[in-house]
């Protein structure tokens, strides 16, 4: 974040101020660098101001993904249930490619935050609303899990982090330990002119998957499924 100008040093200190510029600065530097101190310092003020607005770092994080959360669509009216959902989830999901680290302190945080309470009590609405029977809803809100909020934890990460393990004497001992892996990852090495591009493109993996489970909703609901067994 660049120095502030004196200007904007004197505007009076809020809530909303505090927690704007900390995701500004978890943006830029990361959330591993966010610190009430480094915070204060941005804001040009000492750390014990921020005190009267947020009582410690843990709540200022609290506060941070309700300020991230408010940028998700919100539903638009005159829309079917599927449509309805399916735009929220991706809006929800551009929302967190501006905010890397908001989905790690999503997954942090021990209860959900107010923000996220309202964005979840829509969803169920738009599912109750497009005529999802409580049963169903319950059901299908665990099945989403985290692709509600727009990610999800993928099973391959070709990032090459440090401390992955690496493969068996090359992509040669890969493919003799693990033969349907290497088949796999050979296969997913699409070309530059694919729609997925030259790897898993991590965009069209998430809207595939939302669609079969958007699908699968939608054909359970037309069946009047229920989890409660019938007589037998």
């Amino acid at each position: 974040m660049a120095q502030q100008p004196e200007a904007a040093r004197r505007v009076p200190l809020n809530r909303d101020r505090v927690l704007r510029a900390a995701v500004e600065l978890a943006d830029d530097t990361g959330i591993e660098s966010l610190s009430m101190r480094r915070l204060a310092q941005e804001l040009g003020v000492v750390p014990m101001a921020l005190y009267k607005h947020v009582a410690n770092k843990e709540q200022l994080l609290d506060g941070m993904v309700d300020t991230v959360v408010a940028e998700i669509e919100p539903p638009a009216g005159g829309r079917d249930w599927r449509s309805t959902v399916r735009r929220r989830i991706l809006s929800a999901r551009q929302v967190l490619l501006r905010h890397r680290w908001a989905s790690r302190v999503l997954e942090s945080r021990t209860a959900p935050t107010p923000a996220v309470l309202a964005y979840l009590d829509s969803m169920i609405g738009t599912f109750r609303d497009g005529g999802f029977s409580l049963d169903l809803t319950h059901h299908v809100m665990h099945a989403m899990g985290s692709r509600l909020m727009g990610f999800t934890q993928e099973l391959f990460d070709d990032s090459g982090a440090a401390g992955q393990a690496a493969p068996p004497a090359g992509l040669d001992g890969l493919a003799a330990a693990y033969p349907r892996i290497a088949e796999l990852a050979g296969a997913a090495a699409h070309d530059r002119e694919s729609a997925v591009g030259r790897s898993c493109d991590d965009q069209f993996e998430f809207e595939f998957a939302l669609d079969l489970l958007l699908d699968g909703f939608d054909r359970l609901h037309r069946q009047g499924w229920t989890s409660v067994p019938g007589p037998r």
